[in-house]
């Protein structure tokens, strides 16, 4: 599933077309993704601006004129790809009449198509009062993002105290730190030197502070290098995402570490794999 840097990588990709834009039709051509479409979905957002194309955790967040939220998750397997009617040539994909996984087309101004395709359709759309956002369930209790002011060595250090669960699993809890998923946990963990099986009322401290500055680094460059295209993902305009050429242990099981040499241990925590170092993670 797409985690921080990629969904920022289609904001960043789609705020040209979007950002400031009105959307003057949109064709739904299903009544559902993961959850039903809004009621009325196209009529509310028809001749509606986008005031401001945002991101919360893994959601993009349309602010527009009407007062309203436009949420969008891409799910497991939904990428947005544009057409632009003026310069074809420029992207990477054409939108045909209703294709088969094509569900949601945005006709936007400047004579620009932006279309929701999603073969899995674990992804899905909400309209929610754009007042009301802090009271939107699906982002309640989400804590700061990397990156931001409000993620701080202070503030993971109080995050982890009492926590005894293992630092793998609380980190991946968006009520933690908002938009980390399992790829980006494990190489900060790598980076900090800190094992995934770690408690983490143990890391307050020197640890904290390293893993901190750790996953501030990893997503950054992960964002600066398209997310990382190891499923399905890639960016509005078509491209892939090259992080994952960067990984230093997630997916790699059994190769060697490149600070050691020792092989890659992968693990399973709450369902999703670890992959680390046993010899330098502690």
């Amino acid at each position: 599933m797409p985690e921080l840097p990629e969904v920022e990588t289609v904001r960043r990709g789609l705020s040209p077309v979007m950002d400031g834009k009105t959307i003057e039709a949109v064709q739904l051509n299903r009544p559902d993704l993961r959850f039903p479409m809004p009621a009325g979905f196209a009529e509310r957002l028809s001749g509606v601006r986008i005031e401001r194309l945002g991101r919360r955790a893994k959601f993009l967040v349309a602010e527009l004129s009407s007062g309203e939220a436009l949420i969008m998750h891409l799910g497991m397997s939904g990428r947005f790809t544009i057409t632009d009617g003026t310069r074809p040539g420029d992207f990477h994909h054409e939108v045909a009449p209703n294709p088969k996984h094509d569900h949601v087309v945005f006709r936007m101004e400047g004579d620009q198509t932006v279309t929701y395709n999603d073969p899995r359709r674990f992804g899905f759309m909400e309209l929610w009062p754009l007042a009301d956002m802090e009271t939107y369930p699906r982002l309640a209790g989400f804590g700061p993002e990397p990156l931001t002011n409000g993620f701080s060595h202070a503030w993971l250090n109080e995050a982890l105290r009492g926590k005894t669960g293992p630092i793998k699993s609380v980190l991946l809890d968006q009520r933690t730190i908002a938009g980390l998923g399992n790829i980006y946990v494990c190489e900060a963990l790598y980076r900090s030197r800190i094992s995934p099986r770690r408690r983490a009322n143990t890391v307050p401290g020197e640890r904290a502070a390293r893993l901190t500055q750790a996953i501030n680094q990893v997503i950054a460059e992960a964002i600066e290098a398209g997310g990382s295209s190891i499923s399905d993902f890639k960016a509005a305009t078509g491209e892939l995402g090259y992080f994952q050429h960067s990984f230093s242990v997630y997916d790699r099981e059994g190769q060697p570490c490149r600070t050691c040499g020792a092989p890659i241990k992968r693990i399973v925590q709450s369902g999703r794999s670890s992959f680390y170092c046993g010899s330098c993670q502690r």
